[in-house]
This record gives C-alpha cells, structure tokens and sequence, in this order.
C-alpha cells in the first residue's frame, strides 16, 4: 500500500493544467469516483469556510476525459489508508497520521490504479471570474472598514485591519459568498457591534454617502493598478497563504487567504458596491467587477 502525501496545490502560481500522479481511486458515497493526486491546479471548497467555490474542470485518464463534477478537501488517515471528504473530516489540519488532499469528483465510475499518470485541466474563465469576485471582496471590506473609522465609531475598537482602521468587516460579518465577478458580505448589526463603538443608526441613516465614499477609494485603488501576490508557506493544501498587495497606504497588506486571487488590480475595468439593508440588524454588502 503506498503512502499518501498531501496535495501539492499550484492554483497560486497561477497554473491551469498539471499532469499528476494518481494517489487514491475510490467510489464516492453520492455516486462515481474520487480522485486524489499527488498534485493539482485544482482550487477545492474549504470544509470550514465555503466562501470560495470549487474550479470546475477535467481529467484526463488516458484517452479519455472525465469532467470534475465537484472538487473538495480531504483527509487521509495514514494508519489505514481511509479517505474522509468535506464536512466528514474528523480532525483540525496538520493532525500528526494525517495528510490533507484535494479530492477530485467524476460522476462517472472511473477505474485509475496509483501512480497512474492523469492530465488536470482547470476551466480558466472560471478561475479567473472567481479570483476576481474574492480579491474584490478584500479591497471592498478594507474601504469599508476606512470610510467607517473616522466618522461613525464612538470610541476605540481593539480590533484593528491590516490599515489600521477599525475592523467593521471582521466583527459584523456573517457570512461571505464569492461567485464570478461578484463578492457578498453579510453584516450582522446587534447590540454587541454596537457596545464595542459603531454608531449603527448613524451608518445606516447615510448608508448612500457610505457607499460613494467607499466607491471613491476603491476606484483609486483601481486605478492605481497595484500588484497582488500570493505568499505561500509552503505547496501543500494545508500550508498558509497570504494575500499581499501595496495600496499604498503603510506597510504592504497581508491577509491570510486560500482561496484564488488576481495578480493586479489593473485585471479591473469597474470595481463598485452596493448596500442591501435586509433587516434592522442585517447590511449586505455587494461588490460588483467588471473586468
């Protein structure tokens, strides 16, 4: 039985097509095949935090090529070789006779053997649409946090971003969606954002000039064209990246982030939100790309 090893990931390179080899081919229990390589292009769901959705694609096993229905992390118990995808996952990553591995799905039954050479082949637009919808929602909650830090909080926040402003983005939100050209931020607005200092009803009462003056400083952002790198840790699934980019405002940002990312702001042709008030205590924020 050979030893599996975690995935060497090359969607931050950036990378769109790998040959690999084989580590694990097994049925799925929703139907099909799972595949684990010993490397991939391929960007998979996090189990934690599923902002960020999977690259579509194929793979090629010999002659053939099958489309990724699905793509997923996943967690190989050494001891006995016993493959657990997605929420299934029973330990925390880096958990000592474990290896953490991007799980490919084909609908189809597919027999490959390990060390079985196949050919990964990431639909790109797609990559690129979703790299763009999560780089935006990074510069869209740091304009937020800025234009909010002067004028609506009544006393000092611990809780500070990578500019220093008070972390509005880090303590409200809820829940975060990146799909093509698009990022969605769900703010919950209760007593206890409130007790740490945000002046809630004075946001919302002006939420309309909240939203131009954020447009302004992403569109000078924009045109400024700064450069984004991923610095990563180390190649496999589970090592730490870091999102970085110089908006010229201090020291470079850094935000730790898995998922995929543009390389400039200059991919951006329009970069603009919109507010959606849901409830008295719930504020979405939509970035909206054109590209």
């Amino acid at each position: 039985m050979s030893v599996v090893t975690p995935t060497h990931v090359l969607f931050t390179v950036p990378l769109w097509q790998s040959e690999a080899e084989v580590q694990l081919c097994e049925s799925a229990n929703q139907g099909g095949t799972w595949v684990v390589t010993n490397q991939t292009p391929f960007h998979p769901v996090s189990h934690i935090w599923p902002d960020h959705p999977a690259d579509k694609g194929t793979i090629a096993v010999g002659d053939v090529s099958f489309a990724v229905a699905g793509c997923f992390t996943g967690a190989v118990d050494l001891a006995t070789n016993t493959l657990y995808v997605g929420s299934d996952i029973p330990v925390k990553r880096d958990e000592a006779g474990w290896a953490f591995v991007v799980v490919h799905h084909i609908a189809e039954n597919v027999e490959c053997k390990a060390g079985e050479r196949v050919v990964l082949s990431v639909d790109k637009i797609h990559q690129q649409a979703l790299s763009r919808g999560h780089s935006a929602g990074h510069l869209s909650s740091l304009a937020l946090n800025k234009v909010l830090h002067s004028d609506y909080w009544r006393k000092d926040a611990p809780r500070k971003d990578e500019l220093g402003h008070y972390d509005f983005h880090g303590y409200a939100q809820q829940q975060s969606v990146v799909s093509e050209d698009c990022s969605t931020d769900t703010y919950r607005l209760g007593k206890t954002l409130r007790k740490r200092g945000l002046n809630t009803a004075d946001m919302l009462e002006n939420l309309n000039s909240v939203k131009e003056r954020v447009n302004q400083q992403l569109e000078a952002w924009r045109q400024d064209g700064a450069a984004v790198i991923m610095r990563r840790e180390g190649p496999a699934l589970t090592d730490s990246r870091y999102w970085q980019c110089d908006l010229k405002e201090g020291e470079v940002i850094e935000i730790p982030c898995g998922g995929t990312h543009i390389q400039s702001l200059a991919e951006y042709r329009a970069l603009f939100v919109e507010f959606q008030l849901t409830s008295e205590q719930e504020l979405v924020m939509i970035t909206h790309i054109k590209a």
